[in-house]
């Protein structure tokens, strides 16, 4: 969707889709908007209770099968098992993606990561075009004035042009750009703590060859589960970065992490957007 700034200032409804790497800021920016005025549209939240509610109890139930105790309990219908998947709490999500790597340490097998890599691929496909039903449902059901997609980090992997001119028809996009003076302590921080990614195949097959031979490894049994997903991560930052620049050039408006992370409320944020689309449109037209 693009618009002036004016347009945008008028626009009664607002709704955003929300753009970055995790750590830039998506999460705690909209916390920091009214919540009796904005709709906060995870799409990581959707993907856990809605696309992938089953395949994650499934496997909840499957390690639980294999302790006696619980297997007992569970045949018996003693007890039962559900998610407690919440906006701030998705771990439920990142246990099932999963690590690939040895099986004695909790890693996947290659055949069992892909396999789940593409459920989380078309969970969220899915989840993302269930965006305009829900800019309706907020407003029209729960009375909120705006809408606010908080969008995963993995949305400019999907290679879906279907689910961007989705977005774009029906909420402005709006890229927070991780500054180059702070990539750095993203990519450390991810290597301390290494979570769950998604990758896509034709990545994930390239740098897992690599990463193979990097280290002498002919099977995949052989990696610690962080092991590639410490090495993998600063590659795969760096390649998402220029297909969100693509996304935004295209359908959107680009913001500085720095400049969002000073946004106080409501307003700093409308009119911060309200700026980045009079500069960023005045030269597209130079």
């Amino acid at each position: 969707m693009r618009m002036t700034a004016e347009q945008f200032l008028n626009w009664e409804n607002k709704s955003i889709t929300l753009l970055a790497m995790s750590g830039a800021g998506k999460t705690t920016l909209a916390n920091k908007l009214p919540k009796d005025k904005w709709f906060h549209y995870s799409g990581d939240y959707r993907i856990g209770t809605k696309y992938l509610n089953e395949p994650i109890l499934d496997n909840i139930k499957r390690q639980a099968m294999d302790v006696p105790f619980l297997r007992n309990l569970l045949l018996s219908d003693s007890i039962y098992i559900c998610n407690n998947i919440t906006v701030d709490n998705l771990a439920a999500v990142s246990y099932f993606l999963g690590k690939l790597g040895n099986s004695g340490q909790a890693g996947l097998s290659l055949a069992k990561f892909k396999y789940r890599q593409n459920l989380h691929l078309q969970a969220e496909i899915k989840a993302m075009l269930d965006v305009p039903q829900f800019i309706d449902k907020a407003n029209d059901i729960y009375g909120y004035r705006h809408f606010l997609n908080d969008a995963g980090g993995s949305v400019c992997e999907l290679d879906s042009t279907e689910v961007l001119e989705t977005l774009a028809k029906h909420s402005l996009l709006i890229y927070i750009k991780i500054p180059s003076t702070l990539e750095q302590t993203i990519i450390e921080r991810a290597k301390t703590n290494p979570k769950p990614l998604y990758y896509r195949e034709s990545f994930l097959e390239a740098h897992l060859e690599k990463f193979m031979s990097f280290k002498g490894y002919t099977d995949t049994e052989q990696i610690s589960p962080d092991e590639f997903v410490t090495w993998v991560f600063p590659c795969l930052f760096k390649s998402r970065l220029p297909r969100y620049e693509a996304i935004a050039g295209k359908y959107g408006y680009i913001l500085d992490a720095d400049e969002v992370a000073k946004v106080t409320g409501e307003t700093d944020f409308i009119q911060l957007i309200a700026t980045a689309i009079t500069l960023q449109t005045s030269h597209s037209c130079l």
